[in-house]
């Protein structure tokens, strides 16, 4: 028996100003979506915004509802969002914001295991990575190369493709 590493590489920005203007409109689109959110139980706001091949923005935000766990969070609504209005044009990005009622978050929000799995599946469905930018409503910025550095050891279609 051995033990094996797995890593986690990404590139974190100070702030928005490090990054290229397409970059910083991704994220400033993504952080306004947070005053979009339906969050009067939990008091988090998280806003998404999905840039596609065609240029085209998608957003979403997330949403509650009292009955749990019939809500939806931010990135779900915009990736479902961009694959109902734009069925087979690829996702390039995602920018994922997250803010507070009681204060501003200055610190990177994580998309949850069930986001991490839906951007993963549209990752396979088009054979192609994603860039994914992590933000609070301000400070620092991580960029992650491809949504499958978000899930290590994921299960996609090809395992399904094995039975």
């Amino acid at each position: 028996m051995k033990k094996v590493e797995i890593s986690l590489s990404l590139i974190e920005a100070d702030d928005l100003s490090e990054l290229t203007p397409d970059e910083q409109e991704l994220i400033k689109t993504s952080r306004k979506m947070t005053t979009q959110a339906y969050a009067p139980y939990s008091g988090f706001f998280v806003g998404a915004a999905v840039l596609l091949e065609n240029g085209e923005i998608i957003t979403g935000s997330n949403q509650e509802n009292a009955a749990y766990p019939s809500g939806l969070c931010a990135e779900r609504v915009a990736v479902f969002a961009a694959s109902a209005k734009f069925p087979g044009i690829k996702i390039k990005a995602i920018a994922i914001s997250g803010n507070s009622k009681s204060r501003d978050i200055d610190h990177p929000v994580t998309p949850c295991g069930a986001c991490r799995q839906v951007m993963l599946e549209y990752e396979v469905k088009q054979d192609e990575p994603f860039k994914v930018y992590l933000s609070g409503y301000s400070g620092k910025i991580y960029v992650i190369e491809k949504v499958q550095d978000l899930l290590p050891l994921s299960f996609t279609s090809k395992e399904l493709k094995n039975l």
